[in-house]
């Protein structure tokens, strides 16, 4: 079932990318064909999986939560699952970062009552919006009903039935305004684009991403979790231990590997030749972000700051 539910999110996140990030651009779309899939996880959290990153969801007494919502047509998809899981109205949104396929059902969700709780930044770039040269890709500024209305520096804690579900904000690492979300009597963590778990990941530099801040963000999530947590990862299958610390040995060998060739002064061209990913791509080197794009990212990063 997981390999399945892989083999759709990394195809819808491909799609997702080439369409550009804002739900406008994916237009022409046929939203008929994305299935949304759930995967129960105990304590009232399940992860949802369609196009875009993964969705997890709260369902107690006082009502439901989602972290995070895909894109806009995908709502009524979306609200169907949920409704299968409870009754109860989608409460609260908590997005993870400012990512069109994680905040592309803020609008409809919304204006249903939902309240939009996200970091600061998330606000601040859905606001101005931007631009990506890497991805050759414009997004523009979000309507005013997308945004959040509740933000926050550092961490938040949210409260819904007998659960208390805690989001930490982690810098610089997929972007500037990542949380990490962990429910904790059902003992799930969601790592939002913070982890990719069959996969290279995406790190958004030019919205203040970073790999020692991917690395740090695994590091903060670590101490949270253990042999039995369940973790939902922005893209890919649910992830465990295991996986994470896997996770985390590729990031730092893939940086020290690049960063070598970088302190050497070699060029871009020449570190790509060097195949320094090449330990870990028959595992991680499969998905959108290939073996020379993600070379490019960390040499990109590490060249602007070679510490």
């Amino acid at each position: 079932m997981r390999r399945a539910f892989h083999a759709l999110t990394r195809g819808a996140f491909v799609l997702a990318l080439a369409l550009g990030t804002a739900p406008a651009q994916a237009q022409g779309t046929d939203w008929s064909k994305v299935e949304v899939k759930t995967e129960p996880l105990g304590g009232g959290v399940s992860a949802l999986f369609g196009a875009g990153g993964n969705i997890g969801v709260f369902v107690s007494s006082d009502g439901v939560l989602l972290v995070d919502d895909q894109f806009a047509p995908l709502t009524p998809r979306i609200r169907a699952a949920v409704k299968a899981l409870s009754t109860k109205p989608v409460k609260l949104v908590l997005n993870t970062h400012w990512h069109g396929d994680h905040v592309g059902g803020n609008v409809p969700l919304a204006e249903a009552g939902a309240m939009i709780v996200a970091q600061d930044n998330v606000r601040k770039r859905m606001t101005e919006g931007q631009v990506s040269k890497f991805f050759d890709r414009t997004t523009p500024p979000a309507e005013h009903a997308a945004l959040p209305v509740i933000t926050f520096d550092r961490d938040v804690t949210l409260h819904l039935g007998d659960e208390t579900i805690r989001a930490i904000h982690v810098d610089q690492a997929h972007t500037d305004g990542d949380v990490i979300v962990r429910f904790e009597k059902a003992n799930v963590v969601h790592m939002g684009d913070t982890y990719f778990s069959s996969f290279y990941p995406i790190i958004d530099l030019e919205s203040g991403g970073s790999i020692n801040g991917m690395i740090a963000a695994v590091d903060r999530a670590l101490p949270m979790i253990d042999a039995q947590t369940k973790i939902i990862a922005g893209h890919g299958p649910v992830g465990d231990l295991a996986g994470l610390t896997e996770y985390r040995a590729m990031l730092a060998g893939v940086r020290d590997a690049v960063q070598k060739l970088v302190k050497q002064d070699k060029t871009l061209e020449q570190v790509q030749a060097a195949v320094p990913t090449a330990p870990w791509d028959e595992k991680w080197g499969k998905g959108f972000m290939k073996p020379d794009k993600f070379t490019e990212v960390v040499y990109n990063d590490l060249k602007s700051d070679p510490k």
